[in-house]
């Protein structure tokens, strides 16, 4: 699934509007010989802001779907949640012996009180986490990390499918 903020372009932004306007160009083409059996490849880039409608799982499992969605928590100023989502996917690939080091810096980046990117987590939440970093392993961050991904499924992921971005792409992948 995801490798982390490093498999990410380097200003998601930019690669977002790159994308809106590849989907966009590729849509408004109106010979759709393109979409010929030999280009299913095509087919596939074309139909899949569709897909992401499906499931906020399909939606992050797209490189394209997570940029763009990156790009719109950015733009809601919650970009927080996917950075901690991310790290912690990332964090779960590490190996034991740099797992302290890295859950550190996890806790303080987006944990602890005031942290520069703190998420949004309940005071239990934040007590169980910090135990498990007593004896730092692979599930550390299991609480914390279902806790905002199930508000960004519940809360950010409906919002990013009705924001205009999705909906314009959506509307020219059915209409492609």
């Amino acid at each position: 699934m995801c490798r982390g903020l490093e498999s990410l372009p380097t200003t998601c932004l930019e690669r977002a509007k790159e994308l809106k306007a590849l989907f966009g160009s590729l849509l408004q083409k109106s010979d759709h010989s393109i979409l010929s059996k030999k280009n299913d490849k095509l087919r596939l880039i074309l139909d899949e802001p569709l897909k992401w409608k499906e499931s906020f799982e399909k939606l992050l499992s797209s490189q394209n779907g997570l940029c763009l969605f990156r790009a719109f928590l950015v733009s809601e100023f919650s970009e927080e949640n996917i950075a901690f989502y991310l790290a912690c996917e990332d964090y779960r690939a590490t190996k034991p012996s740099k797992l302290a080091v890295k859950a550190k810096h996890i806790y303080d980046q987006f944990i602890v009180c005031d942290a520069p990117r703190e998420v949004n987590l309940d005071h239990v939440t934040k007590a169980i986490t910090k135990e498990h970093l007593e004896n730092a392993s692979q599930s550390s961050f299991s609480l914390a990390q279902a806790k905002i991904y199930t508000l960004m499924e519940k809360d950010c992921y409906p919002r990013f499918l009705k924001s205009s971005t999705y909906l314009e792409l959506s509307r020219k992948a059915k209409s492609g």
